[in-house]
């Protein structure tokens, strides 16, 4: 039977080859912006592959799989703040189901979202309280973002992260 023309924009009937894996891992690519005394869209931890500046107000960070990195948006217009939300997010593998996210292509793992100043400082403040012990919060478990994340819908006392959770966390990691 010999192949007959497709119509323009219909797959061709012929049975398509599968990719081969390739040795590039998909790379996840967060937008950031910064408009003065408007708009911030911004890294408070993460660390990404490379950050490129698109023009003066936006640039975007490129983040390989498996990373944790926390993006804040902070809005407001002449009558004062209009938002404030605190993300912290984990990127996903190929084949994962992710949630979407605006300004985060293809999508990630949303562990924590704060939402509101009250929210938004107590989310700070326990990161801060991580920093200080010189633990790098892109490390943190990511069940501990995600207590976080509920305890603060439940207006309930925030947890602790020491030391002793992050050993525990680093072992289990090792583990698998």
């Amino acid at each position: 039977m010999a192949n007959l023309p497709t119509k323009p924009g219909l797959p061709n009937s012929q049975p398509q080859q599968r990719a081969e894996p390739d040795d590039n891992p998909p790379l996840t690519r967060v937008s950031l912006l910064y408009i003065a005394q408007r708009v911030s869209l911004y890294l408070r931890f993460g660390c990404p592959l490379r950050v490129h500046q698109i023009d003066r107000w936006r640039r975007y960070a490129v983040f390989s799989p498996a990373q944790q990195f926390c993006r804040i948006h902070w809005a407001s217009n002449d009558y004062g703040t209009t938002r404030w939300q605190l993300m912290v997010l984990q990127t996903g593998m190929l084949g994962e189901g992710m949630q979407r996210v605006r300004g985060v292509r293809p999508g990630a793992h949303i562990l924590l979202r704060a939402e509101g100043e009250r929210n938004v400082r107590s989310a700070l403040s326990q990161i801060d309280a991580i920093e200080v012990q010189s633990i790098e919060p892109a490390d943190v478990s990511p069940a501990y973002w995600r207590l976080l994340n509920n305890r603060l819908a439940a207006c309930l006392p925030l947890p602790d992260y020491n030391a002793d959770r992050h050993a525990a966390w680093l072992a289990r990691r090792e583990l698998q």
